[in-house]
């Protein structure tokens, strides 16, 4: 124990301090404002008055063993805890209310400092809807914006996978502690996320399981991290919507894509487009918001799912069922047979790739510069 860092030593209170029963991100961030140094953590709690008297009494005998399993962790390769009043630590993150007091991060702390876009949504989406957020998260990852999400089933994961397409960057909030990866079916997906310039982050501690109760709480830290936060498909009821009232609450942008009235899963986003988020039909409407923050850089891989010269025999035949005059989705899926869910998702893709346009009235025309 002696031989380690002051800043570990620290640390150690930092754990100890927040793993009283009493103490919430709140109330820490309350506690550290009274706290004329903040590497005398521990000291000063003890000698709170405001604290509960349960409080102070585990401190004065902390179970150092559970602390010690944090402290281990964050001694091995590409472990990082990072303390709230750290230089890491997120200044968009520091700012929301009650935020984190520690951050767990394994993989690149540098790319929590980069612009970054919520997307979120649901765990059982539409193939469509899965087809898009895969989309968007491809191309505005091309350009710049760092793809965050949760890592859940559906939108959260082909999110970050439409991030690591255009060869961007994507991190993962986790409900979890970082010593695990839930669902256990994204190990390899948040194995790539790390491996290619990303993070994992977490604010609970070593050891910690898929509690339900953790899921919402990670939430704010999604949209927290973030510029703005997208969402892809929501029922009325679900914890998309709760990062998105997140956001709402830390000042954060709110966007939302619309969808068929009959599909219930467009019931989320059509409620937030009535409560004042920016209805997006394009990749485009999110950086007009956000341009300014979303500075371009070089793309190794074009950002669209399919390269230009690689489109589906689908894709190829939509084009062709198109012409040359403008038509809407529902001309399409009549000479199609397709759905539309399914028109609409290779209509954004065409759009992405520069070779339809989108006209007024939801209608769409062919590029003829491009072919």
């Amino acid at each position: 124990m002696n031989d380690r860092t002051p800043e570990i030593q620290i640390l150690r209170e930092w754990l100890a301090v927040l793993s009283a029963p009493g103490i919430g991100p709140v109330s820490f961030t309350r506690l550290l404002e009274q706290i004329a140094d903040p590497d005398q953590l521990l000291a000063g709690a003890l000698g709170c008055a405001e604290l509960p008297v349960a409080t102070r009494a585990y401190l004065r005998a902390a179970d150092w063993s559970v602390i010690e399993q944090d402290l281990i962790w964050a001694e091995q390769n590409s472990n990082h805890i990072l303390r709230l009043n750290s230089a890491d630590y997120p200044s968009l993150l520091r700012e929301i209310p009650g935020p984190p007091p520690l951050l767990y991060v394994h993989g690149h702390v540098e790319a929590l400092h980069t612009p970054q876009l919520a997307m979120v949504g649901s765990r059982n989406p539409s193939a469509g809807g899965q087809e898009t957020a895969r989309a968007f998260a491809a191309h505005l990852a091309g350009v710049g914006l760092t793809i965050t999400s949760g890592l859940a089933l559906g939108i959260d994961a082909a999110s970050h996978a439409g991030a690591l397409d255009s060869n961007g960057t994507t991190i993962a909030v986790m409900g979890t502690g970082l010593d695990r990866v839930y669902p256990a079916r994204h190990r390899d997906l948040a194995h790539d996320i790390v491996s290619r310039g990303g993070a994992l982050v977490a604010e609970f501690p070593i050891g910690t399981g898929p509690r339900p109760e953790n899921f919402p709480r990670r939430n704010r830290i999604i949209s927290g991290l973030s510029l703005g936060t997208l969402v892809v498909e929501a029922a009325p009821r679900s914890g998309s919507l709760t990062t998105a009232r997140h956001a709402v609450e830390q000042g954060r942008e709110v966007f939302a894509i619309p969808g068929s009235i009959h599909n219930p899963l467009a019931r989320g986003c059509h409620a937030l487009i009535r409560q004042g988020a920016k209805l997006v039909e394009t990749a485009e409407d999110i950086l007009e918001e956000l341009g300014m923050f979303a500075e371009s850089r070089p793309c190794t891989s074009p950002p669209w799912p399919a390269a230009p010269d690689t489109l589906t025999q689908d894709q190829t035949q939509l084009l062709d069922y198109m012409g040359f005059d403008t038509v809407s989705i529902d001309q399409l899926v009549a000479r199609s047979g397709l759905t539309a869910a399914a028109v609409s998702s290779m209509l954004l893709i065409l759009e992405l790739d520069g070779r339809v346009i989108s006209q007024a009235g939801g209608r769409y025309v062919r590029n003829e510069t491009r072919g």
